[in-house]
């Protein structure tokens, strides 16, 4: 994969992380970054960070880089961080959409009452690396679509209903730099449904 101009300047923000920790030096510093200005493909830029623990990149990374990328460097996801959006989605004899760009918060309550709510977060933000949704569908449904590069883990309850993970994704477990779901609440004479489909390819927007 070719290099960009921005993922360039992510691993440099990283350099200049570990010299303030005092992990590198002033010399190594600016030969590593020799190597990151020069670098052509991804591959060139994962050895100048290897032997950096992951502490030592900022804790605002640039919107600009993709979580593909940020895996293949190894770096945290790109997409977590931001300020948190709703922790609450209702709908009580009525619907609840939250999809497109938002940040989800670390705890998200979603409830169905004779009514649905759906929650589609392919393009969607992390505020935190651990998130939970917890799902409550009485008599009423819940559908959470979740990309298939996160990790995720559903450990709700089905009573006279159903508490079901559908995944036709084919994807391998996401890294695990990347964020983790888990969903958990209650299907009571109704359902809860979870789809892990492929990611969107741009998850970098913010929801104001």
């Amino acid at each position: 994969m070719r290099a960009s101009d921005a993922d360039r300047e992510q691993v440099a923000q990283v350099l200049h992380q570990a010299l303030s920790e005092g992990r590198i030096t002033m010399t190594e510093l600016e030969e590593r970054l020799s190597t990151v200005y020069a670098a052509k493909t991804i591959g060139e830029l994962k050895p100048v960070t290897r032997d950096l623990p992951i502490g030592a990149t900022p804790s605002t990374p640039s919107s600009a880089l993709q979580p593909a990328t940020s895996r293949a460097l190894g770096l945290p996801d790109s997409r977590i961080g931001g300020h948190p959006g709703s922790n609450v989605s209702i709908g009580v004899l009525s619907g609840a959409i939250r999809k497109g760009s938002w940040v989800l918060p670390p705890q998200h309550t979603s409830v169905a009452f004779w009514g649905g709510t759906e929650i589609d977060l392919r393009s969607a933000r992390f505020a935190d690396k651990q998130s939970t949704i917890t799902a409550v569908a009485i008599m009423g449904g819940i559908e959470i679509t979740v990309p298939d590069d996160i990790n995720v883990d559903v450990t709700g309850l089905g009573l006279m209903g159903g508490f079901i993970l559908e995944d036709k994704s084919g994807a391998p477990p996401a890294p695990a730099t990347a964020p983790t779901l888990t969903i958990n609440g209650l299907a009571f004479w109704g359902g809860v449904v979870v789809y892990r489909k492929k990611a969107k390819k741009d998850n970098s927007q913010l929801e104001s």
